[in-house]
C-alpha cells in the first residue's frame, strides 16, 4: 500500500485532469507532464504510470453533488450505481438526489449525473498513454526488459478492456478510443462504435494481455489489487457469458479453478438448525479484504479511504442508498421457526436489517458497530472466486450440463448456510429453472457488489430476449407501484435497457448521437 500512497501524490503532478473545461468532449487530456519526452525515460516512470491507472479508479467525486454542470461522480460510486441503482436490492435514502430517485424509478433523463461516463474515459486515456509511450522506454533505459514491458502492457490492456466492458453493458454503443490523447491538438471527436465491435475489441485486448500477464507479483496486496492472468480470465469468462460463448466461458473459469490458488471462505458451521455467525468470515472477506477468495479488488487503505462509505453509512447525513425494505425476506429468506438458522450473507453480512444499511462496506464486523470514518477502506470487489464458480455454472447450464451446474451452486450455498426455502430444487434438465436458481444465488452472493442489474439484463437478453420477463419481474419489485405500469412499458423497449448519453457529452462532441430511447 505504500506504493499506492506514493502514487497519490505522484498523480497530483502527472495525472491530474481538469474537470472545469466544457471544451473537452471526453475527459481525455492528461496534464502535459505525462507526455513530455523527458518523462518517458525510465522503467520506474513506466511503473509509476501503470500504478497511476489503478489510482485513477480510486479517485473521489469532484464538483458540487447534485449540480449537473460540474459534478463528476467517482468511478467506484458509478460501479455501484450502474450495477444496482435500477435493480431490486436498493432504495433511496435521506440524501438521495433527484437523479438517484429518477434512476430507481426508471425515469432517467440525459441530464442525470449518474449517466456521466467521464471517469471511465479518463482511465482509458491513461491506459492508452501507457500502451503508446511505454515501449519507447526500452530504448532509453537498458535495465528495462521486454518482459517487464509486456507485464505493464498487460495491465494497461486489461484495465482498458474492463472500462469498455462497463461502458458497453451500460450504454450499448460507445466511442472506441484506442490511441492516446496527448495534447489539446489531437482531441478529435469520434462517433459511437457498435456494442458488438466493442466486445470484440475487449476480447482482443484481453487475449493479448493474457499472453503477457504475470501469475504473481510476490505479495498478496499486489496479487489481489493488480492485474494477473487470473484477473484476465475472470473478465474473459464474464465477457463470454455476455457474448453467449459458453464453451469459452467455461474454459476461462477452469483456468482459475484449476490453478488451485483460490477458494471459498467458509463462514458457517452447522449443527442441525443451529448456525454460528462467523466474524472471521466477515472480517476476512469484507473488512480486511484480499482473502483467498479475492481475485481483483480495488485496494483502498487507511491512506486512501474509499469514496463510497458516506453514501451507505447511517452515521452520516450523506447516506444516499439503503437496502430495499423487503430484501431480507425476499432474497435471503427468514426461518421463523428458528432464528439461529440463517444465511450468513444476509443480516450482518450484506445488510444490517434493522437499519436497512448496506453493511458489507460499512460494518466493523458481522455483529458489531459501524466502521469509524478513518477505517472506511473497504475494498471494491470486481471478481471473487464465488463469481467464477457461478459464472461457470451459468455457462454449463446453457451447454446442457445441468447436473454439473447444480453441483457448483450447492457448493457455494453450503459455505453460507443458505436456507432450504431458497432451494428451487430444479431437475438437471430444467434449463430455465436452473437459470433462475443461479440468478437468485448470485443475488444472495453478490448483493450490493454492482452486479445485480447486469446479471438480470444478461439473463433477460439471452437468445434474443427470450426471457425478457425476468427483467420485467424485477421492475415490478424495484419501482414504486404508482409507476410500475409506465416502467413496464418502458422496459419492453430493449433500447431502454441502456442509459442515455450524458447531455454535456452530447454538447461537446457533435459526433455523438443520443441513444435511441432518449431521442
Amino acid at each position: 500500500m505504500k506504493q499506492i500512497t506514493f502514487l497519490t501524490y505522484f498523480l497530483l503532478v502527472l495525472f491530474a485532469v481538469s474537470f472545469s473545461s466544457c471544451k473537452k468532449w471526453l475527459e481525455l487530456k492528461p496534464q502535459d507532464g505525462i507526455v513530455k519526452e523527458e518523462f518517458w525515460k525510465t522503467k520506474e516512470q513506466v511503473k509509476a504510470s501503470v500504478i497511476g491507472i489503478y489510482s485513477s479508479m480510486m479517485e473521489y467525486s469532484s464538483g458540487s453533488y447534485g449540480n449537473p454542470t460540474n459534478y463528476v461522480p467517482s468511478m467506484a460510486e458509478l460501479f455501484f450505481v450502474w450495477g444496482e441503482g435500477r435493480a431490486d436490492h436498493v432504495a433511496s435514502a435521506t440524501a438521495s438526489s433527484a437523479d438517484d430517485i429518477a434512476l430507481i424509478n426508471a425515469n432517467i433523463q440525459p441530464t442525470n449525473v449518474n449517466a456521466n461516463w467521464r471517469p471511465f474515459y479518463r482511465t482509458i486515456n491513461f491506459c492508452n498513454t501507457v500502451i503508446e509511450k511505454a515501449p519507447e522506454v526500452l530504448a532509453n533505459d537498458n535495465t528495462f526488459t521486454q518482459q517487464q514491458l509486456d507485464n505493464y502492457l498487460s495491465e494497461a490492456l486489461t484495465i482498458r478492456a474492463l472500462m469498455y466492458f462497463y461502458l458497453a453493458r451500460t450504454f450499448g454503443d460507445v466511442p472506441l478510443k484506442l490511441d492516446a490523447t496527448l495534447s489539446d491538438e489531437n482531441i478529435t471527436p469520434i462517433p459511437k462504435t457498435p456494442q458488438a465491435e466493442i466486445f470484440a475489441q475487449i476480447v482482443k485486448d484481453l487475449t493479448a494481455a493474457e499472453a503477457k500477464a504475470v501469475t504473481s507479483y510476490g505479495d498478496v496486496a499486489s496479487d489481489k489489487g493488480r492485474v494477473t492472468v487470473y484477473t484476465i480470465n475472470a473478465i474473459l469468462a464474464d465477457v463470454y457469458l455476455w457474448m453467449e460463448k459458453y464453451t469459452e466461458s467455461v474454459a476461462a473459469c477452469d483456468k482459475i479453478i484449476n490453478s488451485g490458488k483460490f477458494g471459498l471462505i467458509r463462514g458457517a458451521t452447522q449443527n442441525g438448525p443451529a448456525i454460528e455467525y462467523n466474524d472471521a468470515w466477515f472480517n476476512t472477506l469484507y473488512y480486511n479484504g484480499n482473502s483467498n477468495e479475492g481475485i481483483f479488488e480495488l485496494q483502498f487503505s487507511q491512506q486512501r479511504l474509499n469514496p463510497f462509505f458516506l453514501i451507505f453509512s447511517p452515521a452520516t447525513s450523506a447516506r444516499r442508498w439503503i437496502a430495499a425494505a423487503d430484501l431480507m425476506e425476499r432474497v435471503f429468506t427468514v426461518d421463523y421457526t428458528n432464528d439461529q438458522n440463517y444465511d450468513i450473507r444476509g443480516d450482518g453480512g450484506s445488510v444490517r436489517a434493522a437499519t436497512s444499511t448496506v453493511w458489507k462496506y460499512v460494518g466493523a464486523s458481522s455483529t458489531g458497530a459501524i466502521r469509524p470514518l478513518d477505517q472506511s477502506y473497504a475494498h471494491w470487489f470486481f471478481y471473487r472466486y464465488a463469481d467464477v464458480l457461478l459464472m461457470k455454472a451459468e455457462a454449463l447450464n446453457e451447454l446442457g450440463r445441468g447436473q454439473e451446474a447444480l453441483d457448483i451452486i450447492y457448493s457455494v450455498r453450503a459455505r453460507a448456510n443458505a436456507l432450504a426455502a431458497t432451494d428451487l430444487t430444479p431437475a438437471p434438465t430444467d434449463k430455465n429453472l436452473i437459470q433462475d436458481f443461479i440468478l437468485e444465488e448470485r443475488a444472495r452472493e453478490f448483493c450490493f457488489e454492482g452486479k445485480r442489474w447486469y446479471d438480470v439484463l444478461r439473463n433477460a437478453k439471452r437468445n434474443k430476449y427470450e426471457r425478457l420477463g425476468i427483467l420485467l419481474s424485477m421492475v415490478s419489485i424495484s419501482v414504486p407501484s404508482s409507476m410500475q405500469q409506465s416502467a413496464q412499458a418502458k422496459f419492453k423497449d430493449q433500447n431502454s435497457h441502456y442509459l442515455p448519453i450524458y447531455l454535456y457529452e452530447m454538447q461537446t462532441n457533435k459526433q455523438l448521437v443520443q441513444n435511441p430511447f432518449y431521442k
